[in-house]
């Protein structure tokens, strides 16, 4: 009979009696904490017990403080509703008034009530047919209201129906969701009924004659120990890793980030460029040409831009990114959602002079948080908690300048061993000339800085190279 610690026969027990199931909802009804959870999710996928299955799907949802209101917002059943009442003897002036004289709405009205064959037209006048039922996005935007609906869910033709009605009508969100579900195995089964309910509740949280895993001599270096340990405290707080290429284009380096073409930051002193490549994938679409007229004119944010003229060949210029921003900006600009809250982790290069503190390849920390309603309160909270996580009690923040972020802060800790207080991340609110060419128009909440600082705080270096 193999030993079961008390939580993995908590989540066996449970998933016996109800078959598969979410690891939330598991967490949440055995009254164990999600991490337990997970913790003893991976103990027991070890032992080949269960299987754990993680699919990703978008959560359709509509935003509004009474979703009811959306069973009569549809144009066309309120043209429907208005002509019965009038037993279809409307003028098309008293529909107009109907529609407050909006062109656009009554067209839309008329039009899907003839594409839900509820009416035809013959010589301007409306004719109403035998049999009105519900029409296809009626019945979809009551599926949204009544109960938690995913893309993946829905048939080829409810999806169509999804891209028109979000054209419609704004309100309608989506949002990534990812789901682990936890399933018995046969072997979790077996063991699950062979296991002495006596024994089983005399079982220690620590139970030593438990089965263990491998152990390898090998050890973690100590930098890769620590992502472990700021990549932990981030999914904690509710973020999602994202990583990209550690390869970037110029545009989205430095071009996205409003930093202009002849900025020092781009020179070749102070920038690894890669020689005779340039990036063929990069167009002159519709972004490009946002980006590049915010640089030469502010286009549409309200910037006066920089007052050049763009060059497009040299965004094509690739490079070795000098920070992790750009798979940010991407990131945002291709999910486009108004809540989120990402963090990466990842390798950046400067061409720079080695010395006690400066490193030509180090790690860079970056977070953002979008939405409607942020500021730079949260922020510092975040931050604030985060470094507190990490054993850095004393925080605290004052203005600063980064060129695309305003308004913008510096933090610092005080380290009791060193007896001072120590420079951390940068932050601020990411500019407009930043968001709006990538059609993010929710403030977007952006920190970053070096990983190594935070480690050789933690254990007392006062050179960066000993690291490595």
């Amino acid at each position: 009979m193999i030993p079961l610690h008390k939580l993995e026969r908590t989540i066996l027990e449970y998933i016996n009696k109800h078959d598969e199931r979410d690891l939330n909802e598991i967490a949440k009804n055995t009254n164990i904490l999600i991490d337990q959870a997970r913790r003893a999710g991976e103990w027991l996928k070890s032992r080949n017990l269960i299987e754990i299955q993680k699919t990703e799907d978008i959560k359709i949802y509509i935003e509004s403080e009474n979703d009811q209101e959306f069973k009569i917002v549809l144009p066309e059943r309120k043209l429907m509703e208005y002509l019965e009442k009038n037993n279809f003897n409307s003028t098309i002036n008293e529909i107009n008034k109907l529609f407050n004289n909006n062109p656009k709405e009554v067209s839309a009205a008329i039009g899907y009530a003839k594409k839900n064959n509820w009416i035809n037209i013959n010589k301007n006048k409306i004719i109403k047919n035998e049999i009105i039922n519900n029409s296809l996005e009626e019945i979809l935007l009551e599926k949204i209201i009544k109960k938690e609906v995913y893309y993946n869910s829905l048939s080829e033709k409810e999806k169509h129906i999804l891209q028109n009605l979000k054209l419609r009508f704004r309100d309608i969100k989506e949002k990534k969701n990812t789901q682990v579900k936890i399933i018995l195995t046969k072997s979790g089964k077996d063991v699950i009924n062979q296991q002495d309910s006596k024994s089983a509740t005399d079982i220690s949280p620590i139970d030593v004659e438990a089965e263990s895993l491998s152990i390898y001599p090998g050890k973690k270096h100590p930098v890769q120990r620590f992502i472990d340990e700021v990549r932990e405290i981030f999914l904690a707080l509710g973020f999602k890793e994202i990583m990209g290429d550690i390869i970037q284009s110029s545009f989205w380096n430095f071009d996205c980030l409003f930093t202009p073409q002849d900025h020092p930051a781009r020179e070749i002193q102070d920038t690894f460029y890669i020689d005779k490549f340039i990036d063929e994938k990069l167009e002159r679409n519709n972004l490009v040409s946002k980006i590049a007229k915010v640089h030469e004119d502010g286009g549409n944010t309200g910037s006066k831009g920089w007052g050049y003229k763009w060059n497009f060949e040299k965004a094509k210029t690739l490079v070795l990114r000098t920070h992790t921003t750009p798979i940010t900006l991407s990131h945002l600009a291709n999910s486009k959602l108004d809540n989120e809250k990402v963090f990466c982790i990842g390798k950046v290069f400067r061409n720079e002079k080695i010395t006690f503190k400066n490193l030509m390849e180090f790690h860079q920390i970056e977070g953002v948080v979008t939405g409607e309603n942020v500021n730079l309160r949260d922020m510092m909270g975040l931050l604030t908690k985060f470094y507190n996580k990490l054993g850095l009690k004393k925080v605290k923040f004052w203005p600063s300048y980064f060129p695309y972020t305003e308004p913008s802060l510096q933090s610092m800790v005080y380290h009791e061993k060193l007896n001072k207080w120590v420079e951390l991340c940068g932050m601020g609110i990411f500019r407009p000339e930043v968001t709006l060419p990538l059609g993010i128009k929710t403030p977007v909440l952006a920190w970053g800085g070096g990983l190594e600082r935070l480690v050789m705080l933690k254990h007392n270096l006062n050179d960066v190279r000993k690291l490595y």
